[in-house]
C-alpha cells in the first residue's frame, strides 16, 4: 500500500503555525528589547543624579572617580567622549581629562631626550604630580590611562604597552608590535638585555633578536653598551627610574650614563 501523502490543508495549516510562532517571538523580543531600553533609561537617570549629588566627591577623589567611570561603562556611557554636554557640565570631568592629556605631553617631551619616548607609568605619575602641586585634583594612574586613550586617538603616538605588573607609556610614533614588547618585558629587571639572554628565554634565532633590538635603537628607545664585559648591553633608557628603586651593582650604575 502507498502512503497516503500529505494533504495541502495540513501543510498550510503547519505554516500558518509556523508564521504566528514567528510572529510571537518577533513580538517577545521587541517587548525585551523595549523593557531593557526603559532599564537603561532608569539607570542612566539614577545614574546623572548620582553624579549631580557627589560631584564633588568624583571630582576631588581619584578612587572615587574609577568607581563611576565603571558604573558609567556599564550602560555604554562616556563622561569623556566630549568637553562639552551634560558630563562636561555637571562634573568637569571632560576638561579634567584634556587638561590631564596636556600635562602628559608636556612630561614626555621634556624627557623625550632622555627615554626616546617611553616612559614608565610610575615615573609618569610622579612627575605629573610634581608638577601639579599638593593643592591640585588629585590623580591616580587609572585617570593616566584614561588619559592617555584619549591622547591615542588622536593618532599623535601615544599608547600604554604591559611590562611584567606595570606599564610603559609610548608617546612617540614608532612601530613596536608583540617581538619589541616581549623584550622591554625581558629587560625589565635589569634594566638592560642582551642578544643572547633574549635567545635563551625566548628561543629566537639571532637574526630576529639582532632585527627587534636594531629597531629599538633606531628609534631612540635603546641605547648600546659596547663596553660591557661578555657581549653588548642593550639599555632602555626608560626602565632606569624603575631601577633607582632596587639595588644595583656600582658598576650597572655606571653603565646607565650613555
Amino acid at each position: 500500500m502507498h502512503r497516503r501523502g500529505v494533504g495541502a490543508g495540513a501543510i498550510a495549516k503547519k505554516k500558518l503555525a509556523e508564521a504566528k510562532y514567528k510572529e510571537r517571538g518577533t513580538v517577545l523580543a521587541e517587548d525585551q528589547i523595549v523593557q531593557m531600553s526603559k532599564q537603561l533609561e532608569t539607570f542612566k537617570t539614577h545614574l546623572e543624579e548620582f553624579a549631580s549629588k557627589h560631584k564633588q566627591e568624583i571630582r576631588k577623589s581619584s578612587q572615587f572617580r574609577v568607581q563611576f567611570q565603571e558604573m558609567c561603562a556599564t550602560i555604554g556611557v562616556d563622561p569623556l567622549a566630549s568637553g562639552k554636554g551634560f558630563w562636561s557640565e555637571m562634573l568637569g570631568v571632560g576638561d579634567f581629562y584634556y587638561e590631564l592629556g596636556v600635562q602628559i605631553i608636556e612630561v614626555c617631551l621634556a624627557l623625550k631626550h632622555r627615554n626616546g619616548g617611553l616612559i614608565t607609568l610610575d615615573e609618569l605619575h610622579q612627575r605629573v604630580l610634581k608638577g601639579r602641586g599638593k593643592f591640585a585634583q588629585d590623580v591616580s594612574q587609572d585617570d593616566l590611562i584614561r588619559a592617555i586613550k584619549k591622547l591615542k586617538a588622536m593618532g599623535n603616538g601615544f599608547g600604554v604597552i604591559p611590562v611584567g605588573g606595570s606599564y610603559l607609556v609610548q608617546s612617540v610614533p614608532a612601530e613596536l608590535n608583540m617581538d619589541h614588547t616581549v623584550v622591554l618585558q625581558l629587560a625589565e629587571k635589569k634594566g638592560y638585555v642582551t642578544v643572547s639572554e633574549i635567545r635563551e628565554s625566548l628561543k629566537w634565532e639571532k637574526e630576529r633578536a639582532c632585527h627587534v633590538l636594531d629597531h629599538l635603537l633606531k628609534e631612540g628607545l635603546a641605547w648600546l653598551d659596547l663596553q660591557a664585559a661578555g657581549e653588548p648591553q642593550y639599555w632602555l633608557p626608560a626602565l632606569f627610574s624603575e631601577l633607582s628603586c632596587r639595588d644595583v651593582t656600582p658598576e650597572e650604575a655606571n653603565q646607565m650614563t650613555p
